[in-house]
């Protein structure tokens, strides 16, 4: 087991055996040199030797790969998963209406301990063998009050450490806090008393409440990365420009900062044209950000500006909107971009993080970076030119329009390879058709609107447009299979009304001509088919992508779509599908073992082969999984897979592992509490390890059949 173990490391930490050694008292060089390239390390536990698979990104490496090289899961007995533990953030809404939103945190694994984020930004250390709370450290984000976003969600925190020091980085609102991993404390030398001021200084950034973070910082050398998050219904002149920053680990002083939107003399400012540079804001960097660490270079994927969907007063391009942009990582400056949209009026901004690859293209061996989208396209570029591997053509585009004062651009960017991997544009022949009647219904309703292919502009009656303005691939993004070379993405398959309307006034927070706001304002038709949807299912897919030849290798739906669907009378006595397909912008991982693990919307976590995309199992979880998953080898030899489920109240991060390999609990440590430790009773209950609900759901799941529990073919 341990040569076999040995012979797959990969590790991604440069000076593990220095680390290990100080720790352990035991050098293995010759394995670490081995173990490189991913997060694998080599520990003693009960007196036998075993390889600790670690997870110490929110994407298992800054890589963004979100692959992992545990194997001891695999198809052959990930229908033996069974509930290990569980753990309850247990935040309440308050009475000002501050709610904690879905639980969209990946944890990560460092040296047998889970580091996460909560809803309310808290940050959480858990014994990653039993689930049992180490320390909590509560910034009281909350305090803050519901601002634009009454719900508050947060999807991870970053890891560093340098000698016998390490740190957990927490962005919270305007605030960027550094936490001892071993206390729990702030580190008080770091900024001013532990956290660093995030909108100080800052172009527009005046009011506390117009920024927000929701993906984790960026750890480059001794530098901590963060993005921004501007709240899309700020839409007045002069609204907050997004920001990529970069701060000291040590001492929280900030570095470098680099504006998404170009001052006057910078690149991309003559794309804004009539000087609508000066009064546009957003171009938000809200998505997880991707780091090459041996060249130093940092990929950001950013926003739409404001308006998401009317630009009459931004006309151009606008540079960088709906850009993947490549920095350099020490210094914040633009190495190469790639604009998707030009001139964005559909929502359609890369929330997903870049996937650093190294494929293998007409016998050319290449290190691409590979950018999934919401509009359903891959991207793929060298990722140190930005030279497109497959030709990128800029086509023809439909800019008719009834929005007084618009002007879409005429072109936009379509990547000749892979295809696309989820259906694009409306025609009436995506009517649904499970019954002749919802086809009748369904074609009624659509031709209240404005229909077309993909990039057809918003309309005064709405324009039907799909992907719709979640995609396609959301913040989940996509998992890399390094062996293969195969890319895997969850997509959502449903359409937006996209819809403007004359600003009526009521809204202080608009002062545009038109927005996207509509409701109150103008009577947009409801279709008749209420949760029934108006094109055909699949709803949700799992694709996977062979990025060695640009082609799709499979796709099978995902989930078993929305209960309303099958208990709806339209469809009483009508046999469906087992998958309808469930939208959510949760993404997958991608094991050596053999599997892709993914929840997503559902109330379960599933497990699918990763070579035919057949599903093989899926064990249920107490909410619907609503963050990406996550898996690890602990101490003491044994995977875990781990999952954030539930929003609001009911939320609890879930982990599962082998019934047949049981693995002995270490004792509980005392949660600590003190000073910025200490809960509010406000908003948060004492956690704890409660498996409330599970009983019932896994009666209820054990009683199928097995020809439900384990499809072979799926439909």
């Amino acid at each position: 087991m341990l040569e076999s173990g040995v012979q797959t490391a990969r590790m991604v930490n440069n000076d593990c055996c220095a680390k290990d050694a100080s720790k352990w008292g035991v050098c293995m060089r010759t394995l670490c040199a081995m173990a490189m390239l991913s997060s694998v390390v080599l520990w003693g536990a009960q007196g036998q030797p075993q390889i600790m698979v670690e997870w110490n990104h929110t994407g298992s490496a800054p890589s963004q790969t979100k692959y992992s090289a545990a194997a001891d899961i695999s198809p052959s007995n990930v229908g033996r998963l069974d509930l290990a533990w569980q753990w309850r953030p247990k935040e309440l809404p308050l009475l000002d209406q501050t709610q904690p939103g879905n639980f969209q945190a990946t944890p990560l694994m460092v040296d047998n301990v889970l580091y996460l984020s909560t809803p309310f930004n808290r940050v959480v250390a858990l014994n990653a063998e039993t689930g049992n709370e180490l320390w909590t450290f509560d910034p009281k984000a909350y305090l803050d009050g519901p601002g634009l976003n009454l719900y508050y969600q947060h999807r991870g925190v970053a890891f560093w450490h340098e000698g016998n020091e390490s740190r957990v980085f927490m962005n919270s609102h305007d605030r960027l806090f550094s936490v001892d991993t071993r206390t729990g404390e702030l580190v008080t030398r770091f900024g001013q008393g532990g956290y660093a001021m995030l909108r100080e200084g800052l172009r527009n950034h005046d009011k506390k409440t117009e920024m927000r973070q929701s993906s984790p910082p960026v750890i480059y050398k001794n530098l901590v990365i963060v993005g921004s998050s501007i709240p899309d219904r700020l839409q007045y002149k002069g609204d907050p420009p997004g920001t990529i920053q970069a701060f000291d680990v040590r001492t929280g002083k900030r570095v470098w900062v680099f504006y998404t939107i170009p001052q006057p003399g910078e690149f991309g400012n003559e794309t804004w044209e009539n000087d609508s540079w000066a009064v546009t804001g957003h171009v938000n960097v809200w998505g997880p950000m991707t780091l090459d660490e041996t060249r130093g270079l940092l990929y950001a994927p950013t926003s739409t500006p404001s308006s998401d969907y009317y630009g009459g007063r931004r006309p151009g391009a606008n540079l960088f909107a709906e850009t993947l942009l490549c920095l350099d990582a020490a210094t914040g400056n633009r190495k190469w971009h790639f604009q998707a949209v030009h001139h964005g009026l559909w929502d359609y901004d890369f929330p997903a993080p870049p996937n650093l690859v190294t494929i293998t293209v007409d016998g050319r061996r290449i290190d691409a970076v590979a950018q999934v989208s919401k509009q359903g396209f891959t991207y793929v570029f060298d990722r140190v030119t930005g030279q497109p591997v497959w030709p990128i053509q800029e086509r023809p585009v439909d800019t008719s329009t009834d929005v007084p004062g618009e002007k879409p651009w005429p072109t936009q960017p379509f990547p000749a390879k892979p295809p696309a991997f989820t259906p694009q544009g409306v025609t009436l022949e995506d009517a649904n058709d499970l019954t002749p009647e919802i086809k009748a219904l369904a074609l009624e309703h659509m031709k209240k609107f404005r229909i077309g292919p993909i990039f057809t502009p918003p309309s005064l009656r709405g324009t039907l447009m799909r992907p719709s303005n979640t995609g396609g691939a959301n913040w989940g993004g996509a998992a890399f299979d390094p062996e293969t070379g195969v890319l895997y993405v969850k997509t959502s398959n449903y359409v937006y009304i996209n819809q403007v309307c004359k600003n009526d006034g009521s809204d202080p927070r608009i002062d545009g001509e038109y927005h996207n706001y509509c409701t109150g304002i103008v009577d947009t038709p409801t279709s008749p088919l209420g949760p029934i949807p108006i094109t055909k299912p699949p709803y949700a897919e799992l694709v996977a992508i062979d990025l060695n030849k640009g082609e799709i290798a499979w796709r099978v739906p995902f989930g078993e779509g929305n209960p309303a669907i099958r208990t709806h009378s339209l469809l009483k006595g009508i046999t469906l599908p087992a998958r309808l397909g469930t939208p959510g912008n949760a993404g997958s991982i991608v094991t050596k073992g053999g599997l892709v693990f993914v929840g997503s919307g559902d109330p379960y976590l599933y497990a699918f082969d990763k070579t035919t995309g057949r599903e093989l199992s899926r064990v249920p979880t107490p909410f619907p999984v609503s963050a990406t998953p996550m898996t690890y080898k602990t101490k003491s030899g044994r995977q875990f897979v781990v999952v954030a489920t539930g929003s609001g109240a009911n939320t609890a991060l879930v982990a599962f592992a082998l019934r047949a390999r049981e693995a002995a609990h270490s004792p509980p440590r005392r949660a600590r509490r003190g000073g910025w430790l200490r809960h509010s009773n406000q908003c948060c209950e004492a956690t704890e390890a409660a498996q409330t609900g599970w009983s019932d759901r896994r009666e209820s799941f054990e009683s199928l059949d097995p020809p439900q529990r384990e499809r072979v073919d799926p439909p």
